[in-house]
């Protein structure tokens, strides 16, 4: 998988992810696939048909607001596409007579610190979500500071809690800064709507979400103390197992690499 970097992006957020891609070559060679999947849509009452990948790409519209070192979050997911093996593609219909998405509420702990001037690293203490197929089409955005979106006729998924998370902030350029994250949760499927996770069976029972927002999804809230997130990007996938701790510790050395580079290129 490549990653491709908008132009002109800031030369420290370049150096920074070439750095973090240098920190963590092992988990790439130790990875296993991403474990496939089929969502039958018409078992939920979409329109007919199936859906096979091993990846999900959404949209993140969500607010984060800070006191202190403590955080809270909420916000939208949206389908966007899915990937099967590293290739994109999107069902026909989605985004247009049916859609998907992911509603979320957190809380957590980070530390202190202005992200325009440092890097900031925390965890999430708690987070819940439901996910929801909907027909139609939707709208996601924003009042004031709360996230909005206009679904209607909703039908309940999946639902699920946090099992452990991991955030960060690392400054760029003219006062901004980009925002990251880690999930793991459980998925449990709804007892009415279950026959939408059709394969494998039983279900994966955990789900695994990534979130990587550039400064330009990066909105600060006017008066401080937070900010929005507007169409970031991220991914979701499945898993019946948790990861080994060693997992966790090879992500945390390669935020802290990340961290240490965006300080020492700070200061050059």
């Amino acid at each position: 998988m490549s990653l491709q970097l908008p132009l002109p992006w800031p030369s420290v957020l370049r150096k920074t992810v070439i750095a973090a891609a240098v920190a963590l070559p092992c988990l790439a060679a130790v990875a296993d696939p991403l474990p496939p999947f089929t969502f039958n849509l018409g078992a939920a009452g979409l329109p007919a048909g199936t859906i096979t990948a091993d990846n999900i790409i959404i949209s993140d519209f969500a607010a984060v607001t800070t006191t202190g070192t403590t955080f809270s979050e909420t916000g939208y997911l949206s389908v966007q596409s899915f990937q099967l093996v590293g290739t994109g593609f999107t069902p026909a219909g989605l985004n247009s007579t049916y859609g998907m998405y992911i509603a979320f509420s957190g809380h957590g702990t980070t530390s202190p610190g202005d992200p325009t001037a440092a890097p900031t690293f925390g965890s999430f203490t708690d987070l819940t979500y439901t996910l929801y197929g909907f027909n139609g089409t939707a709208t996601f955005g924003f009042s004031g500071n709360t996230p909005t979106e206009t679904a209607s006729g909703e039908v309940v998924l999946a639902t699920g809690s946090l099992i452990s998370g991991s955030v960060a902030t690392l400054p760029a350029t003219n006062g901004k800064y980009t925002a990251s994250a880690n999930v793991f949760l459980t998925l449990t499927p709804d007892a009415e709507n279950g026959g939408f996770f059709q394969s494998p069976v039983p279900f994966y029972n955990i789900a695994e979400s990534e979130f990587g927002n550039t400064t330009r999804t990066i909105e600060p809230f006017e008066n401080g103390g937070g900010f929005r997130v507007r169409q970031g990007g991220g991914s979701i996938n499945f898993a019946s197992t948790v990861p080994e701790p060693g997992t966790y510790a090879l992500l945390a050395a390669g935020l802290a690499a990340v961290g240490f580079t965006a300080r020492r290129r700070s200061r050059s």
